[in-house]
């Protein structure tokens, strides 16, 4: 056994899954270190798989007795004020909570272990600001457990929180908070939290300002939005406590609540009079209904009653099963020595066999959603015992169980003399990486215990072939033609007149593959009903790219929302590529052309892309608007393992601003994925406007988690505070990073336990 398949067979546990690894670089401590993860990445940057432990929604260290609950704000807390928790590593929470004429819904998410992550956006009924009825706002929180709690010691769970750090400001605050578990007879539970707080949390019953007086204060009509450091941990400070109380036994889903909050609500109780702030004291009491459902009703600041719900979910957790009829256990060949005939390579004489074992194949495999695109057989351009197979995944999460199921199926079908098998995983045609695995390894390993494990040490993954020389496609494979026809719902959210827009209607969705590689797809839209393109034009000092978007929207005729030819290639075993005409999407069309550089076995890849683009007409027929830009990017992609990676983008935007965009991702096992991503350009704050630079969050739901069917399509969404013209990059279907790493070792052994399946 080679030193790096010894690597691979050493078994660690971390972060709840049992991860076979080797070390990681030393580069991404920091980064390990910031999102609370161990120390160093057990998962080898060549070939790493996780299999998932017994309950995969949890973290290898015991679970607190306490469940964690999130206050007002979303975030880790009592009522109104913080504490110390953190939440179950990568849950998702949608926490809508009201009083006094507040509501705040926000989506909240557990980063890592260690630090969550919240967009939150308020209405403030009645408060006449910025000339609207209502005032309408946005805000980001971070929230960082510096230390855990020691359930059998002194030592307690110590965070750092900033809340409304992006944004205008009018919750802004900084906090640190300190909480400790206390066990009680009949199993219940007691949490004291207390800590100090800064900016909003530092209005009421002040010890001073430590840090500096001056601390700017929120001006109604600012353009938000900019990251303010000069005020973190600066102007007053005051104090804030609270107690959480768990009852034991047949009670233990209820949670009573009492805090003392340093929140004056200067705004909101001062200045706009919208409710009397009679006392710092809050009540309140939660019931846990299942593992999804949390509400609570809460007495507030001696005058006002509120309420909470909280909807909690879990990306770890496996979602709906997925019910896979499939090829059952490895068919096993004959002794060579009882029956040598079965062994003979006599056939490969035959020029029909690749033919007839293609049309065996191609059947059997798309059966279970995998389809077949080539084969070449020894005689052709393998070796005397290999045979290579090309295929793509027709909508499994796991790209495991595309290579398990086609080796399987492969040794039901070909001659025993066949050995080595070769699946080139390919995406639109696109060959991106080669599995090898030897069918003596399926024949004995299938059956026994450690057989994912065993497997593992026993395949590789090297770069695709870049010659289709001797590879025979299934007949009738090209030209391929698929379509669909179905309601579409289209969403825009934020605009302070309305804050959610909506429209449906029917679209037509079609494909055509006229030979490898090269595909004309096409979606066209009839709206039915909705009101996005009653939104507002908000003005600009950029050229109008985004901000005109109403207009396009504003349409109940059938528009083109995209129409496009692209060629995609391989130019050499680490060198992708992909050209482009035709309507991008509804606002843009033109040419474009991109190349990536990405080793099978690399965590990094490097991309550049370059486009020519005019604007469309507003009808999004054919016709083109006069404004013509160059854009393009050149981008550096990271997989910093556990599911995290990363991407920056540099280069020229629509609007002919310069700049970059950092994005960070975490990806689940299942296919979930939740991002972020900022971007800066040289476009000022004041040019900007309202929001001072783009910046968001990015939700991606596989459908197959929530309905069990294979083949699922994803649903992903940006969540953008606003939409403006600044930092706006072209939307493009088919960028190379997410095809081409898909076929890689990363993908390929992410959760390798299901190629059995």
């Amino acid at each position: 056994m080679t030193a790096a398949k010894r690597r691979l067979l050493t078994g660690a546990i971390s972060a709840g899954m049992i991860v076979l690894s080797s070390p990681a670089v030393p580069q991404e401590g920091l980064v390990r270190g910031l999102l609370g993860l161990p120390e160093k990445d057990t998962r080898p940057p060549q070939r790493a798989f996780v299999l998932p432990s017994s309950d995969p929604s949890v973290s290898s260290e015991a679970a607190p007795a306490l469940r964690a609950a999130s206050n007002f704000y979303g975030m880790p807390g009592l009522i109104d004020m913080p504490a110390a928790h953190a939440l179950p590593d990568g849950e998702l929470q949608a926490i809508v909570s009201s009083f006094a004429g507040i509501t705040r819904t926000t989506l909240t998410f557990q980063i890592s272990p260690r630090l969550t992550g919240a967009f939150r956006y308020n209405r403030f009924a009645d408060i006449n600001l910025d000339g609207f009825e209502d005032y309408y706002d946005r805000a980001f929180d971070l929230h960082y457990q510096v230390l855990r709690e020691d359930e059998d010691g002194w030592q307690p769970a110590l965070a750092v929180g900033l809340r409304d750090f992006v944004g205008t400001g009018i919750e802004a605050g900084e906090y640190i908070v300190a909480s400790k578990t206390f066990a009680l007879p009949n199993e219940g539970r007691l949490r004291a939290s207390a800590g100090l707080g800064w900016g909003r949390l530092g209005s009421y019953g002040d010890i001073g300002a430590p840090f500096g007086e001056d601390r700017p204060q929120f001006v109604p009509g600012d353009t938000g939005g900019e990251v303010d450091f000069g005020q973190w941990f600066r102007g007053p400070m005051a104090p804030f406590a609270g107690l959480e109380w768990q009852p034991g036994g047949r009670l233990q889903d209820l949670r009573v609540k009492v805090e003392y909050s340093s929140d004056a609500y200067d705004l909101e109780a001062g200045t706009q009079g919208q409710f009397e702030r009679r006392s710092p004291l809050n009540f309140g009491v939660e019931y846990q209904a299942n593992d999804t459902v949390r509400v609570g009703l809460y007495s507030l600041y001696g005058s006002e009653i509120g309420a909470m719900v909280t909807i909690a979910g879990n990306p770890r957790r496996s979602g709906t099963p997925v019910r896979l009829g499939g090829p059952g256990p490895v068919t096993q060949r004959p002794d060579r020595q009882a029956a040598p005939e079965q062994w003979t390579s006599a056939w490969l004489a035959n020029p029909n066999a690749p033919k007839a074992i293609l049309d065996l194949l191609t059947p059997a495999l798309a059966e279970q959603n995998i389809t077949v695109t080539g084969l070449s057989l020894p005689g052709t351009t393998s070796a005397a015992n290999t045979a290579v197979v090309r295929v793509e995944n027709g909508g499994y999460e796991a790209q495991s169980i595309v290579v398990g199921r086609t080796a399987r199926t492969m040794a039901a079908l070909l001659p025993p003399s066949v050995e080595v098998f070769r699946i080139v995983i390919e995406n639109g045609g696109l060959p991106t990486g080669e599995v090898t695995v030897r069918r003596s390894d399926l024949e004995r390993l299938d059956g026994t215990s450690n057989r994912s494990q065993a497997l593992a040490a026993a395949t590789t993954v090297g770069p695709a072939p870049v010659s289709d020389e001797g590879v025979i496609a299934p007949e009738g494979r090209y030209p391929n033609f698929q379509f669909s026809f179905g309601p579409y719902l289209s969403a825009s959210l934020f605009d302070p007149t309305a804050p959610v827009r909506a429209d449906v209607g029917l679209a037509l969705t079609g494909n055509l593959e006229l030979s490898r590689g090269l595909i004309i797809e096409g979606v066209i839209y009839q709206k039915l009903a909705g009101n996005v393109g009653d939104g507002r034009l908000p003005d600009t000092e950029l050229e109008p790219v985004r901000t005109l978007g109403t207009l396009y929207a504003d349409n109940d005729t059938p528009t083109i929302r995209r129409l496009t030819a692209s060629y995609s290639a391989k130019l050499s075993p680490n060198v992708y590529s992909r050209a482009s005409v035709g309507y991008f999407e509804r606002m843009f069309g033109g040419v474009s052309g991109e190349v990536l550089w990405k080793p099978v076995d690399s965590r990094l890849a490097l991309g550049a892309e370059l486009a020519y683009v005019g604007q469309r007409d507003f009808d999004q027929r054919f016709g083109f608007q006069d404004y013509r830009v160059l854009t393009g990017h050149v981008s550096a992609y990271y997989e910093f393992g556990h599911g995290y990676r990363g991407q920056v983008d540099v280069g020229r935007y629509l609007a002919g601003d310069v700049g970059a965009t950092l994005t960070l991702t975490r990806e689940f096992a299942n296919g979930w994925e939740v991002g972020a991503f900022a971007t800066k350009t040289n476009v000022s704050a004041e040019e900007f406007g309202e929001g001072s630079f783009d910046k968001g969050i990015v939700l991606t739901i596989p459908m197959q988690s929530i309905t069990g069917q294979v083949g699922a399509q994803k649903v992903s969404r940006q969540l953008r505070p606003v939409q403006r013209d600044g930092g706006a990059r072209l939307i493009q279907e088919g960028r190379l990073y997410e095809r081409v790493r898909a076929g890689h070792s990363e993908a390929i052994f992410a959760d390798w336990s299901q190629v059995w399946r």
